[in-house]
């Protein structure tokens, strides 16, 4: 075994195994060859192996677990609490292709849980749109969504099949107040079949409501598989 090329060798390893798991080749769950046969495969020892799967570990991209081997981890995005994050983003951090459907787009008039959901008066007019984002091949978030037609009545007559609602409606109304709420839920059994999950299995759900100068813009809730996603929010201290 030549031992000089090792230092070559450790990076075309750690690109090989990490280029499985971005393109999906190994999906989450797969289990990684064990250290010996990565060993052989490579002609390198088994302390270049560890090596370069403890630089993995690091970087998240696996789960090393005593006694049984290393798996690939789930991925799972970030999203800031205070923000208007961007779901295509956030798929796109992962390195993992985006890609969303609209299941569901109608006009009709508010509910009475519309009205809560947006404060509006009953029987106020809203577009009501639910669409499944996808990271690669799996659903990643349930976005379930109100648009006030009163504020954006152009959406009436949007289909949302090119672009989501939620970069669709930053591009034709600036919001001047937004409110996010944070909770996690068991998902229901619509839930679990949007998004390709055990029912009652644990999810994240942000919901947040934007107005703008002429009044309530949009409701949206967006469902995330609880072992898929964190929020993150930063601080900064009071001046004293």
């Amino acid at each position: 075994m030549n031992q000089s090329r090792d230092p070559t060798l450790h990076q075309r390893i750690l690109g090989d195994i990490e280029g499985r798991i971005v393109s999906g080749e190994w999906p989450p769950g797969h289990r990684i060859p064990f250290e010996i046969d990565l060993a052989t495969q490579y002609d390198v020892s088994r302390m270049t192996v560890n090596k370069v799967l403890t630089q993995l570990a690091k970087a998240g991209l696996i789960e090393r677990r005593k006694k049984s081997g290393s798996f690939v981890t789930q991925p799972q995005a970030q999203s800031a609490v205070l923000e208007i994050h961007d779901i295509k983003a956030e798929v796109q951090s992962l390195n993992l292709p985006y890609s969303y459907a609209v299941s569901k787009k109608t006009s009709r008039k508010a509910k009475a849980e519309d009205s809560r959901r947006l404060e509006l008066p009953v029987a106020s007019s809203v577009v009501e749109v639910v669409c499944i984002h996808n990271a690669g091949a799996r659903p990643f978030c349930l976005e379930e969504r109100l648009i006030s037609l009163a504020t954006v009545p152009e959406a009436a007559d949007a289909d949302f099949l090119t672009m989501a609602p939620g970069p669709w409606l930053l591009n034709q109304v600036p919001w001047s107040a937004a409110e996010h709420r944070i909770h996690a839920v068991s998902a229901n059994a619509e839930v679990a079949a949007a998004l390709d999950i055990a029912r009652n299995a644990a999810c994240l759900v942000v919901e947040r409501r934007t107005w703008s100068g002429a009044g309530p813009v949009t409701h949206v809730r967006f469902t995330y598989p609880g072992d898929r996603h964190a929020l993150v929010a930063r601080f900064t201290p009071a001046s004293q």
